[in-house]
C-alpha cells in the first residue's frame, strides 16, 4: 500500500520533538514491509525565523524538505491567521497544499491519505481527499475532539469531514466517546492505543543516573509542555504537602516564568527544578532515576509519558483525564487522583509510596503497549478501506 501522512503535528529538524508520536506510528507501520509513505507536515508561514519571535520563529526554521528515519518529508507553509483565523484554517491550509499533494501524485500515486489530527488538519484532508479522489483515514489526537469542538462551526466541519472519512482512528476510548457524542457511528470508529518504544525507553542504572542527575531525595517529575492545561502549577502547589520530595519539570513553554515564580511563593523554590525540553534519550535517564511522575492535566487524548515512564520502570500519579484511566488501570502501573487539586495530586502521591509497585512489574505491565496491535490494526482499516 502506498499512503500519503498528513499533519501539522510532525516533527522537522527545528523542532523535533513536535508530534513525535505521529512520526512514531508511522515508523512502527513502515516496518510492517507492507506500506510505503511519504509525508507532507505543513508549518505555519512566518517571515523570520529571528529567536526573538519565539515559536513563531521555530516555524521559520523548519526545512522545505527533509529525510527522517529514511522517510521524505516535504514542509510546505501555509498562512495562519492567529485568534482570529480559527474557522477559515481548513481552507486555508488545504488551498496552500492543493499544489503540492497534485505534484505529488505525478511520481507516487499513493492510495489512500492518513491524516493526524481532526480539525484543522483531518478537515483539509478530507477536502484534499474529494479533490484528488482518494479515501481519506482520519486519526484523533485529544483536544482535536474534546476541546476544539465546543465552538460551532468547527463542530459543524469535523462533523463533515468524520462522514466523508473511509476510515476514523482514536488512540483512545474517551476520544471515541467524544465522537459519539457528536453523531459519529460507533462502528465507524476503532480504537488504536499509542505504543511506547519499549528499546527507547527501558529501564537504567538507577543509582547511577541519580548520582549524575543530583538527586538525593524522592523525587517527582512532571513532563509536559509549560502550559495550563498540564497542571504543572497544581504539583508544585503541591508540594507544600509533600516536604521531603523533589520535583523536576521538563518541558518548554509560555508558562516557565510563572511556574519559577510559583515555585518560589510557594517556599519550594529550593526543591523545583526546570530543565527545559530533553530528547527522549536524555526524558530516559530523567525517568529511570525518579521515583514517580505526575500528570495532572485538564485534558489529554493518549499520554504517552505515562507509558514511557513505565516503560523505565517508575510508577505514575495521573489525572482522569481523556484516556489516562485506560493507561493507568492496575496498581503496577501507579494511581489516579481523585481530583485536580494540590491537596489531591499530594494525596495520591502519599497513596503510590504507602504501597508502592516493584518497578520491574511496572515495566513488564508497560510491555503490555508496544505498537504490534496498533500497526495490525491500522493495516486492517487500510486494506478494508482499499
Amino acid at each position: 500500500m502506498k499512503i500519503l501522512t498528513f499533519s501539522t503535528l510532525y516533527p522537522h529538524a527545528a523542532r523535533p520533538s513536535h508530534g513525535i508520536f505521529v512520526e512514531t506510528r508511522l515508523r512502527h507501520l513502515l516496518a510492517s514491509g507492507r506500506v510505503e509513505s511519504r509525508v507532507v507536515a505543513p508549518v505555519p508561514w512566518f517571515p523570520s525565523g529571528n529567536p526573538r519571535f519565539g515559536d513563531y520563529a521555530v516555524h521559520a526554521r523548519a526545512p522545505c524538505e527533509e529525510r527522517r528515519h529514511g522517510i521524505e518529508v516535504i514542509h510546505p507553509r501555509y498562512p495562519l491567521l492567529p485568534k482570529i483565523g480559527m474557522t477559515i484554517a481548513p481552507f486555508l491550509l488545504a488551498r496552500a497544499v492543493t499544489p503540492v499533494i497534485e505534484r505529488i501524485l505525478q511520481t507516487y500515486a499513493f492510495d489512500l491519505i492518513d491524516a493526524h489530527y481532526f480539525y484543522p488538519d483531518g478537515v483539509a484532508a478530507a477536502l484534499l481527499g474529494k479533490r484528488v479522489g482518494k479515501p481519506v483515514v482520519i486519526t484523533a489526537r485529544g483536544t482535536d475532539v474534546n476541546l476544539i469542538p465546543r465552538y460551532r462551526l468547527p463542530r459543524a466541519m469535523i462533523r463533515w469531514a468524520a462522514r466523508r472519512a473511509a476510515g476514523i482512528i482514536t488512540v483512545a476510548r474517551a476520544l471515541k466517546d467524544d465522537l459519539i457524542r457528536m453523531g459519529v457511528p460507533d462502528e465507524r470508529i476503532e480504537v488504536l492505543r499509542n505504543g511506547v518504544d519499549l528499546q527507547l525507553f527501558r529501564p537504567v542504572d538507577r543509582d547511577a543516573a541519580r548520582r549524575t542527575l543530583g538527586f538525593s531525595r524522592t523525587t517527582l517529575l512532571s513532563v509536559g509542555l509549560l502550559i495550563p492545561r498540564k497542571g504543572h502549577d497544581l504539583v508544585i502547589q503541591a508540594l507544600r504537602h509533600l516536604p521531603e520530595m523533589d520535583l523536576i519539570v521538563i518541558g518548554d513553554g509560555p508558562e516557565r516564568g510563572s511556574l519559577g515564580s510559583l515555585a518560589r511563593q510557594s517556599g519550594a523554590g529550593d526543591r523545583v527544578r526546570f530543565v527545559g525540553a530533553l530528547a527522549q534519550d536524555e526524558l530516559r535517564s530523567y525517568y529511570g532515576a525518579a521515583d514517580a511522575l505526575v500528570l495532572a492535566s485538564s485534558r489529554e487524548g493518549w499520554a504517552n509519558v505515562l507509558l514511557e515512564s513505565m516503560a523505565c520502570g517508575t510508577p505514575v500519579v495521573a489525572s482522569e483525564a481523556g484516556g489516562s484511566p485506560e493507561v493507568v488501570a492496575a496498581p503496577e502501573a501507579g494511581v489516579l487522583m481523585a481530583e485536580r487539586t494540590p491537596h489531591a495530586v499530594a494525596a495520591a502521591v502519599r497513596r503510590l509510596f504507602a504501597d508502592c509497585p516493584d518497578r520491574a512489574a511496572t515495566r513488564r505491565y508497560a510491555e503490555k503497549f508496544s505498537w504490534e496491535e496498533t500497526t495490525r490494526g491500522q493495516l486492517r482499516l487500510f486494506e478494508s478501506v482499499l
